[in-house]
């Protein structure tokens, strides 16, 4: 792998002599986001491959261009996996993509998001340099910890070349709760209460079915532990939601397996598109926000994840200013996540992101200009240039 490795550094050092701009990429899967996808593409995937697992230290080293399925498997032979369940988007997901997304499946309320789980990081700065930070225990990630600033950094400030990732066992035991008939306010209010107690609980999902006839509402609850503490919980937290008026059902584990996978994944029906101009907005707002109404929208039902901090919905590029003041009137913020079918760049002019504040924006050049001096990897992805 060295010669793979070398000819990745070497392509970093060249464009950076040349002035030139590199778009970095594994499988592509995460292409649709993004604010603009400028520059040569560097291809990772030659360089693939775990490096060391050691399932009794709870730790694993990979290259950048392994597929994230094949770690995954490797995993799940010893009874482990990645607690934060990280969406792949696309058969060909890289470990490098995942921690450079940083994006995180339906746990990541109760698990963690995947930064929570970088142990240590070696990556190629703009400079073509390949640096190494943290280990591959947590007390080498005490100070300024530069490998979890990678992710979520969406190849803007280096490439990944490597990465430690902490990884837990499989849970015991698993319970899903499907609570029918529990309008938004209700299931939230019942998440915020469960939340506060001891509870296994592990994800949610909360919608609204309006293809049924009547119109239903659906709140989903997964739990994981020990065997005592969800068959405790099940009892507990189906008398709990039948009190409000729902019909609780425990679901099938291998139904319910695949319908958290899909929701992860995003191909639950809720997430195909109900118009051509219709765009993918993602909310991140505290927990215990209430219920957010945004008027006007012709699609107005939301999908909502995380215990309540992450909401989807779908609108029109149109509707950026007031879905960005709504969430910023509780705490959060709003992403375009997916632009529309019928005219995706010119739905990004709304800007992808919330837009800096001025201490937010500089922080982020001097981040960039310390990683990436001659900006090879200022691609725009992030933020307008």
């Amino acid at each position: 792998m060295e010669a793979q490795l070398n000819s990745l550094i070497d392509a970093v050092r060249q464009a950076a002599a040349d002035g030139r701009t590199l778009r970095l990429r594994g499988g592509g899967s995460k292409d649709f986001w993004g604010q603009s996808l400028s520059g040569d593409v560097l291809d990772t995937r030659a360089y693939r491959g775990i490096v060391s697992y050691e399932p009794s230290e709870l730790v694993v080293t990979v290259r950048c261009g392994t597929p994230l399925a094949e770690l995954e498997a490797a995993l799940a032979e010893k009874g482990q996996c990645l607690a934060f369940e990280p969406p792949h988007f696309g058969e060909g997901a890289t470990v490098g993509g995942m921690l450079a997304a940083g994006l995180s499946g339906p746990a990541r309320a109760t698990a963690g998001a995947a930064r929570d789980f970088v142990l240590g990081a070696r990556f190629v700065n703009g400079l073509g340099e390949h640096l190494t930070f943290g280990g591959q225990v947590m007390k080498n990630v005490a100070g300024y910890d530069v490998s979890r600033l990678m992710a979520g950094s969406w190849g803007t400030l280096g490439l990944i070349t490597e990465v430690s990732l902490k990884v837990l066992p499989v849970a015991p035991a698993e319970a899903t709760l499907m609570c029918a008939g529990l309008p938004q306010k209700t299931a939230l209010d019942l998440l915020h209460r469960w939340g506060g107690q001891p509870l296994p609980l592990n994800a949610s999902a909360w919608v609204r079915d309006s293809t049924a006839q009547p119109v239903a509402d659906y709140l989903f609850v997964r739990l994981r532990g020990a065997v005592a503490a969800v068959h405790s919980a099940t009892t507990r937290m189906t008398a709990d939601a039948v009190a409000q008026g729902a019909q609780v059902t425990v679901m099938n584990n291998t139904e319910a397996a695949q319908d958290w996978r899909a929701s992860g994944e995003q191909t639950l029906q809720f997430f195909e598109a109900p118009a051509a101009d219709a765009c993918l907005w993602r909310l991140s707002v505290p927990q215990t926000a209430p219920v957010l109404d945004v008027p006007g929208l012709d699609h107005p039902s939301q999908y909502i994840e995380w215990q309540g901090a992450q909401r989807w919905l779908w609108a029109p590029a149109s509707a950026a200013v007031a879905l960005r003041e709504l969430a910023q009137s509780v705490g959060g913020h709003a992403t375009l996540f997916r632009a529309s079918a019928a005219h995706a760049q010119l739905d990004k002019a709304a800007s992808v992101n919330t837009p800096l504040v001025a201490v937010q924006q500089c922080v982020q050049q001097q981040l960039q200009k310390q990683f990436d001096p001659k900006g090879v990897f200022a691609t725009g992805r992030m933020h307008p240039l």
